[in-house]
């Protein structure tokens, strides 16, 4: 049985351990669902946060969709799961997001939650263009999990980086607006809340 926590009570000395799973959503698929369910699953995490950013610094900004509808759809693809939750704290921070300012923010807001970090592979290879990517390392646990089965890792052997042993999801979002714009099928890789949502914005 996994110990419930109530956030911003302070009758338990334990801190409750999150997951930080940030993104663009844009939008989200069932992959993301199946990764976060699998990390939970692995015991590390009381929640798993799908943090939504407004404008990921990294990332083409013609390319996003409104972040309300973005949150949106995260809302409704876990609206099933009580161990996931949707946060829009980046949603009152400088655009772009910085995870360091993100992190900050969230510890002001939940100073009984413990904070870590969950991202896909691919995104460590400009980690060192991070803001204050050092003191990120320093300061939390990151785990990783596989985007490609040939990436190679400087960070392997960092001791506050976890990289996790889950098979890789063969979906992108990238790939499902391709099929969007050409009007094809997206059932298999969307939830159906989410793509009746997408339907109903005509995407």
């Amino acid at each position: 049985m996994r110990k419930k926590y109530e956030l911003g009570k302070k009758s338990s000395p334990v801190l409750m351990k999150i997951g930080l799973f940030f993104g663009s959503f844009n939008p989200i698929h069932n992959g993301h669902l199946a990764i976060a369910k699998s990390i939970y699953n692995k015991g590390y995490f009381e929640q798993i946060w799908f943090v939504v950013s407004p404008n990921n610094p990294f990332k083409d900004k013609e390319e996003l969709m409104n972040e309300q509808d973005r949150l949106n759809m995260v809302k409704l693809a876990i609206k099933d799961f009580l161990f996931l939750r949707a946060s829009d704290v980046e949603f009152s921070l400088p655009i772009p997001s910085y995870t360091i300012d993100t992190l900050h923010k969230l510890e002001q807001q939940y100073p009984d939650c413990e904070f870590s970090i969950i991202l896909g592979s691919d995104n460590m290879k400009d980690f060192y263009k991070w803001k204050n990517y050092e003191k990120i390392l320093e300061r939390y646990a990151i785990y990783i999990y596989p985007r490609n089965e040939k990436e190679n890792h400087k960070y392997l052997e960092h001791p506050n980086i976890v990289f996790l042993e889950m098979p890789l999801i063969p979906v992108s979002a990238t790939e499902i607006r391709n099929l969007l714009r050409q009007k094809e099928s997206t059932k298999d890789f969307l939830p159906e809340l989410v793509l009746q949502y997408l339907t109903s914005l005509n995407i």
